[in-house]
């Protein structure tokens, strides 16, 4: 039995859908409030209600399991930092414990390569860089690795840890897919600072299957980059005007420009409390360039990433057929 946190998440939705197809057994954690009508057509799979934030919750959820698949997070660009301690560390610790307390053969830790932090333009990212996080998301995912070390070097757990590059794809409204895909497609022309710079694109059918490798073939405490070609904003821009059969035209906006907008809709959030269309973070993850290295998972995981051609053809296919736009 294999129990994933997160199921109703970005990656999660598409994670049980990968699993549950190649016949795994599944249990699922979902929160109180979560909408799981997309499990309907799933028969066979269980369904444990609770939160990560609360042990006695994912203790009952992780008993009896095999397997514990921890996709849970809470990633905002904005926001306090106790909102990402909570779930991100606190939960993370929840979920080590209580694996620990019910023998559990394998965890493995979604991450994020983001935990990188801002990168500098001539860096290569690997599993042996440095973390430099910066900004609350960072930090608290960082944190929870460690977490996930500890258990494995004093409690002999055996654990994975797999930091993801920035998803897109089926079932996401937030991040790459709102910048590259939703805001281009209703009309939002923009392109920041000449799109030079280089972003970390990983088709999230790409993640499932890698997370579904290293189930099977990963070496316990070790660590593995799941992340497609890094591209640049120009190429990304291109080929999704292009696939949408759309004019590739876009305003540049220097990234001077973009920071003081930032800056002026951050001072607007304080008051609001709402988090604002371009929150200050997003500079770490599109005025740097991410160049991820994955050969490590191609290696040992036999992973293998989509095409981008391919990715944003099905994303796009994703967006017509459930927000009606192309």
């Amino acid at each position: 039995m294999i129990l994933i946190t997160g199921a109703t998440g970005f990656l999660g939705k598409t994670l049980v859908e990968e699993l549950y197809k190649q016949g795994y057994d599944i249990r699922v954690l979902v929160r109180p409030s979560s909408d799981i009508a997309f499990l309907d057509k799933f028969d066979k799979i269980q369904i444990a209600v609770g939160d990560v934030r609360d042990l006695v919750s994912v203790d009952k959820a992780v008993a009896g399991c095999d397997i514990v698949i921890h996709a849970a997070a809470h990633f905002r660009f904005w926001g306090e930092k106790h909102l990402f301690k909570k779930t991100n560390v606190q939960g993370t610790h929840h979920v080590c414990q209580s694996a620990l307390h019910h023998d559990v053969k394998r965890v493995l830790y979604i991450s994020t390569i983001a935990v990188m932090g801002a990168p500098s333009s001539d860096m290569v990212i690997t599993e042996s860089s440095l973390p430099k996080p910066v900004d609350p998301y960072q930090c608290s995912k960082l944190r929870a690795e460690k977490i996930v070390q500890t258990y494995h070097k004093q409690h002999g757990m055996d654990t994975i840890i797999l930091r993801l590059g920035a998803l897109y794809g089926l079932h996401g409204r937030y991040a790459l897919n709102r910048l590259f895909f939703e805001e281009f497609l209703r009309g939002w022309r923009v392109k920041l600072d000449g799109g030079k710079y280089i972003t970390f694109p990983c088709f999230v059918k790409d993640a499932a299957h890698g997370i579904e490798s290293a189930m099977r073939l990963g070496k316990s405490g070790e660590m593995y980059n799941i992340s497609g070609e890094s591209v640049s904003h120009n190429e990304f821009n291109l080929l999704v005007s292009r696939l949408s059969n759309k004019s590739t035209w876009r305003l540049n906006f220097p990234k001077i420009i973009m920071l003081n907008f930032a800056r002026f809709l951050e001072g607007l959030a304080t008051i609001t409390q709402r988090e604002p269309f371009y929150p200050i973070n997003l500079q770490y993850y599109v005025f740097h360039n991410w160049m991820v290295d994955s050969q490590k998972a191609r290696d040992t995981l036999g992973f293998q990433s989509t095409p981008l051609e391919e990715g944003v053809m099905q994303t796009l296919a994703w967006y017509k057929s459930e927000l009606g736009l192309y």
